[in-house]
């Protein structure tokens, strides 16, 4: 949908000065497309909004690291100098984890490729059961903030071109489901942009609400360089309505090919 976009743009302009009518027209058909699929995005409701001063903040880092990232350190590094109070992981690497887990921060995961870091251990580790074949990869745990209870969860969805992310999707809204939603985290590298059918029907079925609004996290690099302007919006983080968004924002580039995505949420206030 940016590429309609952009594509359109200068199609428009180089058009208008050549004289090239039936172009422009064409032009401006790729640019209303592109927006008839951006534009809900930036009119859809992102739940409820906390002040920069509401007390009792929680910082979430969702990340993908990159399995072959060169230079895990530099993430690390970068990481330990958020002040966060739940980083997520996507291509998790032993190696990450290890320097986290020098620091002091507690794993859930750390077994496999995704984890979630948090200063204190969780509470319990009540793990849904996936049905047979199952596709889905997530972790999830429970955890206490401000004395009450929380549930944080992190998922790492295939391509959209796969064969398998409907079943992926399927599964997790299962998964979402069976867990308590009302103070839930839910982040991750969802592989999908907020204009595809899959994380619209995310948005719909999960029983959360997706706190990003169309910020863009990938690529992050181009030939093992920064890129400094990436188009697709691919990670997100989902909310309970137990939780209002204070600040939403994306991270520098740390070695990646995603950046980071930082969600600081505060609890909705008691009737």
């Amino acid at each position: 949908a940016p590429v309609y976009g952009a594509v359109g743009l200068v199609g428009a302009l180089w058009a208008v000065v050549a004289g090239r009518g039936p172009v422009v027209a064409a032009s401006v058909l790729a640019i209303a497309a592109s927006g008839f699929l951006i534009l809900p995005e930036l009119n859809r409701d992102t739940g409820p909004a906390a002040a920069a001063g509401a007390p009792r903040q929680l910082k979430v880092i969702q990340l993908n690291a990159r399995r072959d990232n060169a230079d895990i350190t530099r993430i690390a590094a970068w990481l330990l100098a958020q002040d966060a109070d739940v980083i997520t992981v996507t291509e998790a690497r032993h190696d990450l984890r290890d320097l986290l887990v020098r620091h002091g921060w507690k794993t859930a995961g750390s077994g496999g490729n995704l984890m979630i870091f948090t200063p204190a251990n969780y509470v319990r580790m009540n793990r849904p059961r996936l049905p047979p074949r199952g596709q889905l990869t997530f972790v999830n745990a429970s955890y206490t903030h401000a004395g009450r209870p929380m549930e944080l969860m992190t998922t790492h969805l295939a391509w959209p071109t796969t064969r398998f992310v409907t079943q992926q999707t399927r599964e997790l809204a299962g998964v979402v489901a069976r867990l308590p939603r009302e103070r839930m985290i839910l982040t991750g590298d969802f592989n999908a942009t907020p204009w595809s059918q899959e994380l619209q029907g995310l948005d719909r079925t999960l029983g959360l609400i997706r706190r990003d609004r169309g910020v863009p996290t990938w690529p992050a690099q181009a030939f093992g360089r920064a890129w400094p302007l990436p188009f697709l919006p691919i990670d997100h983080v989902y909310a309970g309505p137990g939780w209002a968004t204070v600040k939403v924002e994306r991270g520098p580039w740390v070695g990646s090919d995603h950046y980071p995505l930082i969600v600081t949420l505060a609890p909705v206030a008691p009737n």
